[in-house]
């Protein structure tokens, strides 16, 4: 069967056939599309503009201690302000979402208003003064409420906005605070550790006061200065003990008492016995004059008695210690001198030892001499003895501070580390502290400077206003989508009904139904009643056509630009294409 080819009138046939319901589909969804742009409430939006200003006192010469990005701050106080205490003051304080509380759980609500506030960050391209390179920085912000009512939006944006200013200032002042009650704290802990430092290092210097570090030359000094005192004592004592000796050889040479031959034969045996004891310390016992002396001693002893002079032998007996003491310092014990001095101090103290008791008289010439020089040099060998012992007890002192000194010394590379830890900690703690104190005094300016709102702050420059129009619906543009979707939908019905509709209609049709072509085409007779009824349609649809416009007029009056208005725009407009 050949497809049958439409044109014009077929579609003009179809339109007419189907008008009815074309119409009746348009009609339906124009209607619904129209009462959805009547009876949707309409919904107002107030917003502000809020500046993020700067400090007025430049950075360079105060420093805030708020530190964040302006979009993290305002973030960060968003969700303060929009913390559900908040949010349920504001609902109850301007009576919002009055049905909604009637049938909705309160986190429903809460959830609508933070849907109906709007925040928007405010970028611009700026220099970032660390840096200098471009950036994108938040200069400004946009705050908004949406509602049915014009008033409580308004009412409610300006709350909003004035949680946000007191929300900024009482973050900052307490950033501020915090900041500040911060260093103070580490400030006077800081204080208590100098004081706890200095305290112990105080009592380590008292503990260790001569071995400190800093006295190390000192003590270095001081022992090199006493070993050389030592020193000079040494050679000090070593001349006085030869001068002793030499003095000790001239006084064995003399004679105690005078050469006079009239003295008593208790006197002249004292003196023959020292000298006796001088030739002992020349000779041996066997020489001729040590035997003619003991042999007259012996003598004078029958004749007198028993005189001692052990106090002479002793004398003898330390000299010639003395003299040998410096002998072995030479030579060797195997020395002739020194076996002669160790055989003379024998004989001596065997003499001695063999003395009977000394009588007073005896004693008496023995220790008082009467040979000036023989007493002179006794004066100056006691004199030398004198200085030894007085030498040797300075020298025993200064071997004490020798050993002092020498104990510091050694002491000090311990107290060095010990005091050098406390030093180190303490300079440590001095530095941190003098750091601490500088950022506390910044941060004091920077409290005053939050106080007296000199610091970045938020600045209003587009306060709420009243809202005269509604932000949604938009209505003539609902009224357009239903109008194109009534068409859309009454010609797609159509299409469609005809498409798969198979009836017969007209001479193509049954041209193409038959396969021929029919011998005559008898035009439609329509009746009187017909007729009739075909007039009273026409009425009808003018009717709802004459209805149609006028609601339309009325919807566009009262729902987007009253007529009135709209006739003096159009009277302007056509002023101004007849003017140019």
């Amino acid at each position: 069967m050949e497809e049958q080819t439409l044109d014009l009138s077929d579609y003009l046939s179809a339109f007419k056939r189907r008008r009815l319901s074309i119409f009746v589909i348009a009609a339906t969804i124009f209607v619904i599309g129209a009462l959805a742009a009547l009876l949707w409430p309409p919904t107002y939006k107030s917003s502000a503009t809020i500046l993020i200003k700067e400090q007025d006192i430049p950075a360079e010469l105060v420093q805030s201690t708020v530190t964040s990005f302006a979009s993290q701050r305002i973030q960060a106080i968003s969700q303060k302000v929009m913390a559900r205490p908040n949010l349920l003051e504001i609902i109850k304080k301007y009576d919002l979402y009055t049905d909604e509380r009637k049938r909705l759980t309160t986190e429903e609500i809460i959830n609508d208003m933070r849907d109906d506030i709007g925040l928007d960050l405010i970028d611009a391209n700026v220099v970032d003064p660390r840096t200098g390179r471009p950036t994108s920085a938040t200069i400004a912000f946009q705050l908004s409420f949406s509602g049915e009512n014009p008033g409580q939006v308004q009412k409610v944006a300006n709350e909003l906005m004035s949680l946000y200013l007191e929300e900024n200032l009482k973050e900052r002042s307490e950033q501020a605070n915090v900041t500040y009650v911060f260093l103070k704290k580490e400030s006077e802990r800081l204080d208590k550790e100098i004081a706890e430092l200095q305290a112990k290092l105080a009592t380590f210097k008292e503990q260790h006061v001569n071995s400190l570090p800093e006295l190390r030359q000192l003590n270095q000094s001081m022992l090199d200065r006493t070993e050389r005192e030592i020193s000079d004592i040494d050679n000090q004592i070593r001349a006085q003990g030869q001068t002793r000796v030499y003095l000790q050889s001239q006084l064995v040479q003399l004679k105690p008492f005078g050469a006079n031959m009239e003295l008593d034969p208790k006197t002249r045996l004292q003196a023959l016995r020292t000298e006796y004891l001088g030739l002992l310390a020349r000779y041996s016992t066997d020489h001729p004059d040590v035997i003619r002396a003991r042999r007259e001693i012996e003598g004078l002893e029958k004749e007198t008695g028993q005189v001692d002079s052990s106090a002479e032998q002793l004398k003898k007996i330390e000299a010639l210690r003395g003299e040998k003491a410096i002998l072995s310092k030479k030579y060797s014990p195997e020395h002739p001198d020194v076996i002669k001095l160790e055989r003379q101090i024998k004989s001596l103290e065997q003499s001695v030892d063999s003395s009977p008791a000394p009588s007073k008289l005896a004693s008496s010439a023995a220790d008082n001499p009467d040979n000036p020089a023989y007493i002179q040099i006794q004066t100056q060998i006691e004199a030398s003895d004198t200085e030894i012992r007085s030498l040797r007890i300075k020298q025993t002192g200064l071997k004490k501070r020798l050993d002092d000194y020498e104990q510091r010394l050694i002491e000090t590379p311990q107290v060095e580390r010990e005091y050098s830890s406390l030093t180190r900690d303490l300079q440590n703690t001095v530095m941190e502290y003098q750091d601490i104190r500088t950022k506390l005094t910044a941060a004091e300016i920077a409290q005053e400077l939050e106080k007296d709102s000199k610091g970045e702050r938020f600045v209003i420059i587009e306060p709420p206003i009243l809202p005269e129009e509604p932000v949604s619906p938009n209505r003539p543009a609902i009224l357009f989508l239903s109008l194109v979707l009534a068409l859309g939908s009454g010609i797609g019905y159509a299409a469609i009904g005809e498409s798969l509709d198979d009836t017969v209609r007209g001479r193509k049709s049954l041209s193409l139904a038959i396969g021929a072509a029919p011998l005559a085409v008898i035009p439609y007779l329509a009746t009187d009643t017909e007729i009739r009824k075909h007039k009273r349609t026409v009425a009808a649809r003018a009717s709802a056509v004459a209805a149609a416009i006028i609601l339309a007029v009325a919807m566009v009056h009262y729902l987007w630009t009253p007529l009135d208005v709209l006739w003096y725009k159009a009277l302007r407009k056509a002023d101004i294409v007849v003017n140019t």
